[in-house]
């Protein structure tokens, strides 16, 4: 059976991207079969599809590190014939065929059941982005950070992790402030719960070793300069969370930060992440996050767009998260 996919190739030293009709008997080996109702475009996808990161190891492959469907064939034990169900990462994308199609074949061990109250263009507007987002929740909880400490610093605020990080927090009862290159989106952040708006320039250039202390917590997910500012700005046993390099990869700060107040640096990794924790994380998706709030974050695409969202992606200019109906 044949079917839309958004296949990637390389002819020569750049990746193109088209829109082709693929044969279901070319999927790689898994043991459950899920029709795609939608992927998404996370900042992975557009890193991918820019081809500078190699990020897409074989070629051809199917873009998208993301879908959500449901199971058309499994032989996988728990996973059944119509169970609806979401994917994240793992190989999608980098090895393996990925979610911009109509169908995929995958492993049952990378694959969540979407609790009820969770609908498939849910799920991808949630995506990669905002499961992370859970998990750096998660990761400040663990280490004891309640409303009561303080505020609550979240980078990158305008991006997908970010959105739905202000979304969450807010709705748990914590004090949020939003850093965003894009004050024109502060309604936007306001209506997602962020209590306060700064410009990412007090944060993005070189600063201080250690700060006066500000955030009880912070989620990040822009990494060099904007991570070592917010690190010398975080209270005594703070913990900060980083998930991403928006700015870059590098770390130019000291440790003053962890060995004068106690900082805990905590790394968000939402690609292996063990399942349990997976299953932790969309089982508190579907409890802690408003809908309507996720509603105003997302975008739907088509598969043909979404080459040009990425390139927007990595330029900033996008707003909240994308979703991509694989059908349309």
């Amino acid at each position: 059976m044949a079917f839309k996919a958004l296949l990637a190739t390389k002819p020569g030293d750049t990746i193109s991207t088209d829109v082709v009709t693929f044969d279901e008997a070319n999927l790689m080996p898994g043991d459950v079969t899920v029709a795609v109702d939608y992927s998404t475009v996370n900042f992975k996808d557009a890193l991918a599809l820019g081809g500078n990161h190699n990020i897409i190891q074989t070629y051809p492959l199917i873009a998208g590190i993301d879908l959500a469907g449901t199971v058309e064939a499994s032989t996988y034990p728990g996973i059944a014939v119509g169970d609806r169900v979401v994917a994240n990462s793992w190989g999608l994308s980098q090895t393996h065929h990925g979610g911009d199609a109509q169908k995929a074949r995958l492993s049952g061990d990378w694959l969540v059941k979407l609790p009820d109250a969770l609908s498939t263009r849910n799920a991808m507007a949630i995506g990669t982005a905002g499961y992370t987002a859970m998990l750096s929740v998660l990761a400040l909880e663990h280490g004891g950070i309640t409303p009561e400490r303080g505020d609550i610093l979240v980078t990158g605020a305008s991006g997908g992790v970010g959105s739905i990080a202000i979304a969450i927090l807010s709705d748990l009862g914590y004090r949020v402030v939003a850093s965003t290159g894009r004050l024109e989106e502060t309604d936007y952040l306001r209506a997602l719960g962020a209590a306060e708006v700064i410009d990412r320039r007090t944060l993005s250039e070189p600063g201080a070793p250690i700060s006066s202390e500000r955030w009880a917590g912070v989620v990040d997910s822009v990494g060099s300069y904007t991570l070592v500012n917010a690190l010398a700005q975080t209270k005594y046993r703070g913990i900060v969370t980083a998930c991403g390099l928006a700015q870059g990869l590098d770390l130019p700060g000291t440790v003053l930060p962890f060995i004068l107040r106690n900082v805990t640096l905590a790394g968000i990794d939402s690609v292996n992440a063990p399942q349990a924790e997976r299953l932790r994380a969309w089982s508190r998706l579907a409890t802690d996050l408003d809908l309507e709030k996720l509603t105003r974050t997302e975008t739907v695409v088509t598969l043909a767009e979404v080459a040009g969202i990425a390139a927007d992606v990595l330029q900033g200019k996008i707003r909240g998260r994308t979703v991509v109906d694989v059908n349309a």
